[in-house]
């Protein structure tokens, strides 16, 4: 299999991300054939981390195409991007969901640590978290550029994904404008595959009660 270079990366993110379905991300031992991404446009994109400029939480975003950006969220789980677009100017593409395709007892384990119940095939990268959690990716590989031959995270061309099978709609979980799924239909899907995580909207923040 091909590994995606800089030059598949270095293009808009709209056109980066439906085109991800169907490759293939590898990290310690666990390949995930991702089923379900999003996109998210920087200083475009009200829902995106960047949109209001460099952090030192999202550099990662404005450094080279096929960056890997991981973040931490709900202080319990990281979560996982591929940054695109010309270096310099932010945007990237969340890893939502998978199929396991490759070390599937080692993510079992990943995933169940801890646990007694024993999870189906389907739902163990079913998730922005639980996919990186089975391919035991850390806070530790933010920075780390697939495109490099000695990343320890690569991203490879799969089978093709037919255009018929690809569907559109809100990005989940995200509130405010960015949610809006008229402007910012940007997660996409393999329809039908069983490894695509549950669409929820975000929940409205409720004001403290004034006293």
């Amino acid at each position: 299999m091909t590994r995606l270079d800089a030059g598949f990366f270095d293009r808009p993110v709209l056109e980066v991300a439906p085109e991800l379905l169907g490759c293939v991300v590898t990290h310690a031992g666990v390949g995930v054939r991702l089923t379900e991404v999003e996109a998210y446009d920087g200083s475009n994109d009200p829902g995106s981390h960047a949109f209001r400029g460099e952090t030192p939480r999202t550099r990662v975003m404005f450094g080279p195409p096929g960056g890997l950006y991981v973040y931490f969220t709900y202080g319990m789980h990281h979560c996982a991007n591929l940054v695109c677009g010309e270096d310099g100017r932010a945007s990237a593409v969340l890893l939502r969901a998978g199929e396991v395709v490759t070390g599937i007892d080692l993510a079992r384990e990943r995933r169940t640590a801890g646990r007694s119940t024993r999870l189906a095939d389907r739902d163990l990268a079913r998730g922005p978290a639980r996919l990186v959690q089975a391919l035991g990716i850390t806070r530790g590989d933010d920075g780390v550029r697939t495109t490099d031959p000695a990343a320890p995270v690569t991203v490879v061309r799969g089978d093709p994904v037919d255009a018929a099978q690809v569907r559109t709609g809100p990005r989940v979980g995200v509130s405010g404008d960015g949610g809006d799924g008229g402007r910012f239909p940007w997660r996409f899907w393999i329809d039908g595959d069983p490894t695509v995580s549950a669409y929820r909207p975000a929940k409205p923040r409720r004001r403290p009660a004034r006293r």
